[in-house]
């Protein structure tokens, strides 16, 4: 299990984001603060490998997530972090990048964005493990890779990019899945979800693979790309 400290000022945020990850298997929240210098304290104190990510929001009454990142870093913690947070800023972008945030996560999303970062960080997690000592090109660029969602496009007329994602989740997690069963999954029509699917495919993120059920024409189903 994945040990997640949750920090953010507003209680409301932090039982939400709760509730989220008791959807996604693989991760504990061991965890919560609601101030930056509880978070500082919270993550130096913990026993090793009690706390493998933290969720952290950018501002809190008593200081940021880039004081509290700045704190643990200069103590030598190399705790993952995933900044969850609607500030926008570019220079506080860069900062948090620069003292190591593996993802930076904008309020509002739905859970399906909230799930695939996480998801991507398992990989990410993954990768690291299976390349560890001297790595290869190809093990550094997926492992960089692990961390980086899907290249934004210009969507068709018609797409919506919270449709996509519902898609492209519903697909990645509950995959293979054909247009109706799509469908059904995200709460669109068929003729929609068959446009998202073809879309993800045209992306290269979604293979497009026959399904057979017995004789006559087999049906489309789509995998996603690993």
């Amino acid at each position: 299990m994945i040990g997640v400290l949750l920090v953010d000022d507003d209680p409301l945020t932090i039982e939400v984001h709760r509730r989220h990850l008791e959807r996604i298997d693989g991760f504990d929240v061991v965890g919560e603060c609601h101030d930056a210098r509880s978070a500082v304290s919270a993550i130096l104190e913990a026993a090793p490998g009690a706390i493998d990510l933290v969720l952290l929001d950018v501002t809190m009454p008593d200081g940021t997530g880039v004081d509290v990142l700045r704190h643990v870093r200069a103590r030598g913690d190399a705790v993952d972090v995933i900044a969850v947070t609607g500030v926008r800023d570019a220079d506080i972008v860069r900062q948090m990048v620069a003292l190591g945030v593996t993802q930076y996560l904008v309020k509002p999303f739905t859970f399906a964005v909230f799930s695939d970062r996480l998801r991507q960080y398992v990989d990410f997690r993954r990768r690291a493990s299976d390349a560890a000592g001297p790595a290869t090109q190809e093990e550094i660029d997926a492992l960089l890779g692990a961390l980086r969602p899907p290249a934004g496009t210009v969507l068709p007329k018609g797409l919506s990019a919270e449709s996509l994602e519902r898609i492209a989740h519903a697909v990645r997690v509950g995959g293979p899945l054909s247009a109706v069963e799509a469908a059904v999954q995200t709460g669109l029509s068929r003729v929609s979800a068959r446009r998202y699917l073809e879309h993800l495919v045209d992306a290269g993120r979604v293979d497009r693979i026959p399904r057979y059920h017995g004789r006559g024409r087999p049906e489309s189903e789509y995998r996603w790309r690993s």
